[in-house]
């Protein structure tokens, strides 16, 4: 009768995972003071003991966008478009792609830089890539008004291009699913990196490689072109690897709804969508099941 009623103090009662995809929301947002916490501590500490401090927001975009317009526009001559100055079309390129570079390379070593931590106390795991992509997301607010500033300022000289009112209303979304690729493939390669740590170094390397293919700094249209004519017994295999990329997709719709150029596809969100969230829920999975036991293999 005794342990009867002790049983019943208990306000929270922590049991294993039975499921493959649990994503408890009740029990995450009783954390959620932890995780505003986590936020708060990733966005205060990533620049605290440099010189320029924040003003590194500003300063990789814009360095990125130069050396992007002077290589690839200015060197390797590449169209952006009609109406639209190569430099605003390679930062719009950029800010969007940013944002899931951080929460892939944010998340991929969630396990690694937090198994202190992990092995002392018991909260939801999947709090900490939570918190990378939200503090992700407050850098590419800062850097998506960085990038309608600039935009203002060559709207007025006639180089902005058109905003697509329409396309614009799926900005939300576009924001969602790179928010969650990352996300997603972040939680699978960090899961990997338990036992497979060569994955460790290849992060950084390969988000560099997957930009390129991406479509970020060159219009769809235009790479598919180009290949066709100068690399024709590859295009069959580079082509399609380039136009039905999810991120691809993304880029050249987020710089559709600013400047009216390159192509929009319902079809290639809806695809982009359902392949996004695939990703986001085999991330789930392989998260839940790698945290029962990593701490053996970290």
């Amino acid at each position: 009768m005794e342990k009867d009623n002790l049983k019943s103090d208990w306000l929270y009662t922590i049991s294993p995972k039975q499921k493959l995809v649990d994503f408890n929301f009740k029990e995450i947002w009783r954390y959620r003071d932890l995780l505003v916490l986590f936020v708060k501590r990733d966005v205060i500490t990533m620049y605290k003991q440099t010189v320029l401090g924040p003003l590194w927001y500003l300063i990789q975009p814009l360095i990125t966008s130069v050396i992007f317009t002077i290589i690839f526009n200015g060197i390797a001559n590449i169209d952006v478009g009609t109406g639209v100055h190569p430099f605003l079309f390679n930062l719009a390129g950029i800010t969007i792609w940013n944002y899931f570079a951080e929460c892939l390379k944010g998340t991929s070593d969630s396990f690694k830089k937090n198994q202190g931590i992990f092995s002392k106390v018991y909260f939801p795991r999947v709090i900490m890539p939570m918190t990378v992509v939200i503090s992700a997301l407050l850098k590419f607010a800062i850097q998506f008004l960085i990038f309608i500033g600039f935009y203002v300022f060559f709207a007025m000289q006639n180089n902005a291009g058109i905003i697509d009112f329409k396309v614009l209303m799926l900005f939300p979304l576009l924001v969602l699913l790179m928010g969650l690729l990352g996300l997603g493939l972040g939680m699978i390669i960090s899961s990997m990196t338990t036992k497979y740590r060569d994955l460790t170094f290849l992060v950084g390397f390969g988000v560099q490689l997957l930009m390129y293919i991406s479509a970020v700094m060159y219009p769809i249209n235009v790479a598919v072109e180009k290949i066709q004519n100068n690399f024709p017994k590859t295009a069959n295999i580079i082509n399609p690897i380039i136009e039905n990329n999810p991120l691809a997709n993304v880029v050249e719709t987020f710089r559709y709804m600013f400047f009216s150029q390159g192509s929009f596809s319902i079809k290639g969100i809806l695809i982009t969508l359902f392949v996004t969230v695939f990703i986001a829920l085999l991330g789930l999975v392989v998260f839940n099941k790698t945290e029962k036991s990593f701490i053996d293999t970290v």
